[in-house]
């Protein structure tokens, strides 16, 4: 039997174990009250989304000038927007673009973030203090000023593709820290000199070896940073700086509801309250993920208990 090492205590503070190291993960997993309810209400609303062309045949960007603002019905169950669109019709159409944003753009920052906090700790010496400087840069870098400079290159508004690379590429220095420090604790372990003693390259002892113990605080920031990329691009929506408003999402729905939050307040309730379960729920599958990789947690524990 071969003993996988246990990865030093992440920055929050826990020991957090991989999911290899235990063939109890999924059990503690499923176990998590809390989790399991994140993972329910999120399915449901992804496959609302995606299969919102069976639920309703309303158009979620086409106006209709002679239905503005109408309360909910039986036709518009969410009533519709100052446009005549129905509303509940936009809020699923709007979760594709949402949940596409959150986990396209958390993919990038994860794998970059992975790859390069990796190489900055295994390799270290003046390698690892000029990576590192870059991150503090990136980190520092006022990115909302570049968005502006795309925006107006695009005409004012972006896409969801600018959106997806904008919080990707700007959203993936503080993991890179993460994964650098526990590479660190990692690399000079035994395990790691024995397969160095063997013939194994440097490559191969970092993505072969090091890497896999490293990556149980990778799925743990992975989950929270889809919620906090859907947060993110609600909010660029809201103030203006992010998608077009044709595009039906989340937070351009907020937008286009603020002149009318006391006359029609369904328009801004509506998607308002459908991100905060969505982030919620992803925080609670975080939470959960956290608390199976760390059993000796007394939080966890008490969670799964």
């Amino acid at each position: 039997m071969v003993l996988t090492p246990e990865p030093n205590p992440s920055p929050e503070g826990d020991r957090v174990a991989s999911p290899r190291q235990g063939a109890g993960f999924f059990r503690r997993l499923f176990r998590h009250r809390l989790a399991l309810l994140g993972f329910m209400v999120l399915a449901m609303m992804v496959l609302a989304s995606v299969f919102a062309p069976l639920i309703t045949h309303q158009s979620p960007t086409e106006p209709n000038l002679f239905q503005t603002l109408l309360p909910p019905s039986g036709q518009h169950w969410l009533g519709t927007d100052e446009l005549g669109r129905d509303v509940f019709t936009r809020l699923l159409y709007g979760g594709r673009v949402s949940f596409i944003v959150g986990v396209a753009s958390t993919a990038i920052a994860t794998t970059m973030g992975t790859v390069y906090g990796a190489v900055s700790g295994f390799f270290g010496g003046w390698t690892d203090r000029l990576m590192m400087r870059f991150v503090d840069l990136i980190l520092s870098f006022p990115a909302i000023f570049l968005l502006l400079v795309v925006l107006n290159l695009l005409g004012g508004q972006a896409s969801v593709l600018v959106m997806v690379l904008y919080l990707g590429f700007f959203g993936w220095g503080g993991l890179a820290r993460i994964v650098r420090s526990q590479v660190l604790s990692l690399k000079h372990q035994e395990f790691v000199e024995a397969a160095r003693a063997l013939g194994s390259g440097r490559m191969r002892l970092l993505f072969r070896h090091v890497l896999p113990g490293a990556m149980a605080p990778v799925w743990v920031s992975a989950a929270f940073g889809i919620g906090g990329n859907m947060l993110a691009e609600a909010s660029l929506d809201f103030l203006g700086f992010g998608l077009s408003p044709a595009i039906p999402s989340w937070g351009n729905m907020l937008s286009s509801a603020q002149n009318y939050i006391v006359t029609n307040p369904i328009m801004i309730l509506a998607p308002g309250l459908t991100i905060t379960i969505a982030v919620v729920a992803i925080n609670f599958v975080g939470d959960g993920l956290r608390d199976a990789l760390d059993p000796r947690s007394t939080a966890g524990m008490q969670r799964i208990g």
